[in-house]
């Protein structure tokens, strides 16, 4: 049985082959469609969205202990959330087979940072596979399971934006998901609870572990060479693989699918043969540091490979200036630039209205991760900073505490509320710190995807959920001033975030109003200019809709707005900005 799969959809389905029972992760680009299939399997594999990726693992973790086979998964930087329970698992180690998804994301397209998570894998004592396209994929998930078991210790798969995303035939063979018998549970505290005088023992085992992992390296089919004829011989894996093929066809390469710990007696073993070795991997040299820390000489070259996301080009240029029997690749030709097209909130969305007001306040706004860290940009130019999840809380109490004077706020989404906000307001009232927080309530998970959370009533099986309301939350951390006030009210929101932030005592906002897209609300309403009484005056252009254009110039720099009747959503956010009553809703 062939199917035309994603890497991530392989993953699935290799999780359901292999008779996982437990699947919990929090969704981040590219990691998301994991989950979303393994919910396909739903009568075999109970499948969650966690709140956070901490929650997602220790959830794997219980099924793992309990001898159940489980998976969970998340961007790359999801891991550094999931670390503290990861630290210790691999000391206490696996029952049921458990696998770790971390899908990284080399040139940045969707994340804050471009960290190379193999060296959290060997930081861990992970075994760590790096599967090249959506067949490999497939076929680590199900080995990474037994390995797993066998070594009875989590094991990590790497995936990258360009695996988890691109689509190659697999071959399932007899594709059957079935339920698996989990493996007895035995109270083990000796095991299961490592406290310093069990835990030296288990340090002690990790170690052990790892070397008999390192012997199974060196045989594993994960790892394979590709004989050839060449100068030297490559050392290379992941999707890294897939352009020294193209680039350096009828070299000799060891791909490496088996990544920690590292195969050292088949790389001795292919480098003896071919003397010289060149690494080609993506973001860090985590292989080559190690080759080169085992003696063997390693090809130097000026090619800068390690930063960014690679691709075929800069391998050409590899090739040329170590072989020279083909020529740089070839630069674009410079033409009339292209206009610059960068990421805007929707039209209607209900968080430009609060960046609008924040910015007419004159704030200095820590921000988060989500759809509103758009809110920085121009026109509306109303966030400071984002760190990471949850951040943006801790961010302001801690300019507070600095003695940063004037208005300060924190923002985030309603998702990022439940995923790490929770903790950052309790620390700030438990403080002392006066922070205003505003949550920006859409009801929905919007910048990955639109998936459930508990402010949805949905789980990700799609089932009913009790709703969990933020008002309330904040309320029984002991909070007296919280605020429910619509987003698209600008005149409502401006009395209400002055109010808070020039108050002394801390207070959340819930700015409200339902992702459009989500909601299916993109044509719930149409507005329209009177050409009559606009003035030109630009007060509409600062909300920066994607519905408004420019219409004509009625004097020089100064244009009469229009609306894009195929874009616009009759939030009427612009009507409330214009002083000239320029602006009606038609439907």
């Amino acid at each position: 049985m062939k199917k035309l799969l994603s890497a991530n959809e392989a993953v699935a389905h290799a999780a359901a082959q292999a008779g996982c029972a437990v699947a919990s992760a929090y969704p981040g680009t590219p990691s998301t469609e994991i989950l979303e299939n393994i919910a396909k399997f739903k009568d075999t594999v109970k499948c969650e969205w966690a709140v956070n990726e901490k929650v997602a693992m220790e959830t794997a973790i219980g099924a793992s202990m309990a001898g159940a086979r489980s998976l969970t998964a998340m961007k790359h930087v999801g891991l550094n959330v999931a670390m503290d329970p990861l630290m210790t698992f691999t000391y206490v180690g696996a029952t049921g087979g458990m696998v770790v998804v971390s899908a990284d994301d080399p040139g940045m397209h969707s994340s804050q940072n471009e960290q190379d998570n193999r060296n959290l894998a060997k930081f861990a004592r992970a075994p760590l596979f790096e599967p090249s396209d959506s067949q490999e994929a497939y076929d680590f998930t199900l080995a990474a399971f037994e390995i797993s078991e066998k070594f009875r210790v989590p094991a990590i798969i790497r995936l990258t934006t360009r695996t988890s995303h691109s689509s190659t035939l697999v071959e399932l063979g007899d594709f059957a998901p079935a339920a698996r018998a989990p493996i007895p549970y035995k109270k083990d505290i000796s095991r299961h609870i490592p406290v310093p005088m069990f835990a030296r023992g288990q340090r002690l085992a990790a170690q052990e572990r790892t070397a008999a992992m390192t012997a199974a390296a060196d045989v594993s089919p994960m790892n394979r060479i590709y004989e050839g004829e060449g100068p030297f011989g490559i050392v290379t894996s992941a999707v890294a693989f897939q352009y020294v093929r193209e680039i350096f066809p009828g070299f000799p390469v060891l791909k490496l699918g088996w990544t920690n710990p590292l195969p050292k007696g088949l790389i001795r073993s292919f480098a003896g043969k071919t003397g010289k070795v060149l690494v080609v991997e993506e973001l860090d040299p985590f292989l080559e540091e190690q080759i080169r820390a085992m003696g063997i000489s390693v090809v130097e070259h000026k090619t800068e490979l390690n930063m960014l996301e690679l691709n075929a080009d800069r391998l050409q240029n590899l090739r040329n200036e170590l072989v020279g029997d083909v020529p740089p690749a070839k630069t674009p030709a410079a033409g009339a630039p292209l206009p610059t097209r960068p990421p805007v909130l929707c039209a209607g969305c209900g968080h430009r209205g609060v960046f609008y007001t924040l910015a007419k306040l004159g704030a200095t706004v820590t921000g988060d991760i989500g759809c509103y860290t758009l809110g920085a940009f121009p026109p509306l130019n109303a966030m400071d900073s984002t760190i990471c999840m949850g951040a943006s809380i801790g961010n302001a109490a801690g300019m507070k505490k600095a003695g940063l004077k004037g208005r300060i706020c924190a923002v985030l989404g309603d998702s990022t509320f439940f995923h790490s906000g929770m903790t950052g307001i309790l620390s700030a009232l438990y403080n002392g710190t006066p922070v205003t927080t505003i949550v920006l309530d859409n009801r929905i998970t919007a910048m990955t995807g639109h998936q459930d959370n508990p402010g949805t009533g949905k789980t990700l099986a799609g089932d009913d959920a009790p709703v969990t309301e933020i008002a309330d939350i904040a309320r029984a951390m002991g909070y007296k001033k919280v605020v429910k006030v619509s987003a698209d009210d600008l005149g409502k929101l401006e009395t209400v975030l002055a109010d808070a932030m020039d108050g002394d005592e801390g207070a959340l906002i819930i700015a409200y109003a339902p992702c459009r897209i989500a909601a299916k609300l993109t044509k719930e309403g149409l507005c329209e200019v009177d050409e009559a009484k606009c003035k030109a005056c630009g007060a509409c252009f600062k909300l920066g809709c994607p519905a408004m254009t420019r219409g004509a110039e009625i004097r020089p720099g100064a244009w009469q707005m229009k609306i894009d009747p195929g874009q616009c959503a009759g939030c009427i956010q612009c009507r409330q900005v214009c002083k000239f009553d320029a602006i009606r809703k038609v439907r």
